[in-house]
């Protein structure tokens, strides 16, 4: 699978949004370093299978539109 690269924009909006989610849910303050070594292990750890299923999910929308289409054959 293709490596899954941000745009440095988008890498530190994702960083920030972690800081966020320690702070609010578990009351913790943590620093950028901790927040982008997260969001890199989330990166090569999990993001695939969220890729992954999004192929899926792709794949089955198409192929319903598809099966609706033959079911305007004459």
């Amino acid at each position: 699978m293709k490596k899954i690269v941000l745009d440095k924009d988008k890498k530190k909006e994702m960083i920030e949004s972690i800081k966020e989610y320690f702070s609010e849910e578990r009351d913790e303050e943590i620093g950028d370093l901790a927040a982008t070594l997260l969001l890199n292990f989330i990166i090569e750890e999990l993001a695939g299978e969220f890729y992954n299923q999004g192929i899926e999910d792709a794949y089955r929308y198409m192929n319903d539109r598809v099966e609706d289409m033959l079911g305007l054959q004459k």
